[in-house]
């Protein structure tokens, strides 16, 4: 827990209420969080994935198993889960901006490709919403505002990866759009500790809350029997 700081006093409350709550799950893809496949096979092919390691053992170790806990509570709920992806829609990869279209490319990311497919244990259910986005924030590329809205959502927990790249700009769309914003620490995940404990410190600067797996499923189970 970081020391409360001259800025702390501006930042909104968020609260979680069951109701009023999704889950958005970001692009926990096999192009992203897999291993042997997309980003992964392409760094290992690069230097035998010893430039991936952090990475990919905290989404097998840490994430996924993190994700599913809150998936389940969710559910268990009733609340809203709301799945992004991201990639081209296109075989050629023209609908994707240039500052991101190689990387795309690199690791085929595409619709209807293996590598565009959420990973195995985070699979979204029948019913559940899932947006795929070309850009690094959901509220850009996609109708998430329009259907948080229609869902009568407040308050969004954000997980996935990467932290620093799409998650967090999701987070900061969707303050920026007047919704409460939680980060799950233990539930988001980079390319190195100091990378995901900078963009935390930095979100916690009036842009969100930063709660673990446990925290968040506390309060939420809290208010359910307080309702």
């Amino acid at each position: 827990m970081t020391n409360p700081t001259f800025v702390d006093q501006f930042s909104q409350p968020v609260t979680l209420d069951p109701g009023t709550t999704a889950l958005v799950v970001v692009d926990m893809q096999n192009a992203t969080g897999n291993r042997s496949m997309g980003l992964g096979k392409l760094l290992a092919e690069r230097d035998g994935g010893a430039s991936s390691r952090y990475r990919f053992d905290r989404i097998e170790q840490t994430l996924i198993p993190n994700i599913s806990r809150l998936l389940d509570a969710f559910r268990s709920l009733g609340s809203r889960v709301i799945y992004i992806t991201y990639g081209a829609n296109l075989p050629d990869c023209s609908d994707v901006p240039g500052n991101i279209r190689g990387i795309v490319r690199a690791t085929n990311n595409i619709e209807g490709q293996p590598e565009h497919e959420i990973v195995e244990g985070l699979k979204p259910l029948p019913g559940e919403l899932v947006l795929n986005k070309t850009t690094m924030g959901a509220f850009r590329s996609t109708s998430i505002d329009t259907h948080l809205r229609a869902m009568g959502i407040k308050t969004v927990v954000c997980v996935g990866v990467s932290t620093n790249n799409c998650v967090a700009m999701t987070a900061m769309e969707a303050c920026d759009s007047q919704y409460g914003v939680v980060m799950v620490s233990d539930g988001t995940g980079t390319d190195s500790e100091e990378m995901q404990q900078a963009t935390l410190n930095m979100l916690r600067r009036l842009w969100s809350r930063v709660m673990s797996t446990d925290q968040v499923i506390a309060e939420l189970e809290a208010r359910s029997r307080a309702a």
